[in-house]
């Protein structure tokens, strides 16, 4: 076992875990440390805990120092220089004619680099902007090109739900999300509906998706034919997943009707646990649209 804290560099970023050393630090605080990029203010998201080796990639690095308030009005000052190294790359850009995007600007805390963040369609030779730019900012700089959901990540925006991002305030990772996901939650398969503002499937899909299994689990599934608790017989029409009730339609007095159920009130075959999903033709046409997409963007993001 080893001690270490939970440290964050960005909002909704990855966490990273350091050694504590002897310092007393909690979770809320703000540290100095040393990364691959070099050295980094970051918040601790994680106070100090023991984790098992095998969790931890070595060698561990330590934290510098707890950040002092000369430490926090520097990060301060390099956010303010972060905007206008922004506005000088967008001119380079311009004055080269690139065919790229540039989405955000960033120092290191000891400023001994700058990164750009940028997206374009293909490879750009951007080697006359690196010295144009190194030039400027007399130290070193990198552009680092990232896909569609890194640039909505930084970025931010609000999403059709009406809510900031996912990804931009609280999704510290992207999870594999797929079509089936949207099946499962009986979702339409139209791409326009189940795409967030990257273009990409919504991560938000993952959210809810064992608790969707495990409701669906419960329930018969369309066109299936169940036996009511007074012995009535009829097929699936339409299920409530959420309330867990079922539409049926039976034959009462020689006409059909369309009568609803609470599941507890119907006798039929359950699901196995792993049993797959079955698509319609219609549905399978509009997967095969959203997998075609899916792998453009996966390209773009390489």
């Amino acid at each position: 076992m080893i001690k270490v804290i939970g440290v964050r560099f960005r909002t909704a970023g990855k966490i990273y875990f350091f050694d504590p050393v002897n310092f007393t630090i909690e979770k809320g605080d703000s540290v100095i440390v040393e990364t691959a990029r070099g050295v980094e203010f970051g918040v601790v998201v994680g106070a100090p805990r023991m984790v098992e080796d095998d969790k931890v990639i070595q060698p561990l690095k330590p934290v510098l120092r707890v950040a002092t308030q000369k430490d926090k009005d520097q990060e301060v000052a390099n956010k303010a220089r972060e905007k206008e190294a922004f506005q000088v790359c967008l001119e380079k850009i311009k004055k080269h004619q690139l065919e790229m995007k540039l989405i955000d600007a960033e120092y290191t805390f000891d400023n001994n680099k700058v990164l750009f963040y940028f997206t374009a369609d293909g490879r750009i030779d951007f080697r006359e902007l690196v010295k144009d730019l190194a030039a400027v900012f007399k130290t070193r700089i990198e552009l680092r090109q990232i896909g569609v959901r890194d640039e909505t990540k930084i970025v931010g925006g609000i999403g059709i739900c009406g809510r900031p991002l996912c990804c931009n305030t609280h999704l510290s990772e992207f999870v594999p999300v797929s079509i089936k996901m949207a099946k499962e939650q009986n979702l339409s398969l139209n791409p326009t509906k189940i795409s967030g503002v990257c273009g990409r499937l919504m991560c938000c899909l993952k959210h809810e998706e064992e608790t969707y299994e495990d409701l669906n689990r419960n329930l018969p599934s369309i066109g299936d034919y169940v036996t009511t608790e007074n012995g009535l017989k009829g097929e699936v029409k339409s299920v409530n997943v959420l309330r867990q009730l079922v539409k049926i339609i039976v034959e009462v007095n020689d006409e059909k009707q369309i009568q609803e159920f609470k599941v507890e009130q119907l006798r039929f075959k359950r699901k196995h646990k792993n049993k797959k999903i079955e698509l319609t033709d219609a549905e399978l046409r509009e997967l095969e649209k959203l997998e075609k997409l899916e792998a453009k963007s996966k390209l773009d993001d390489n």
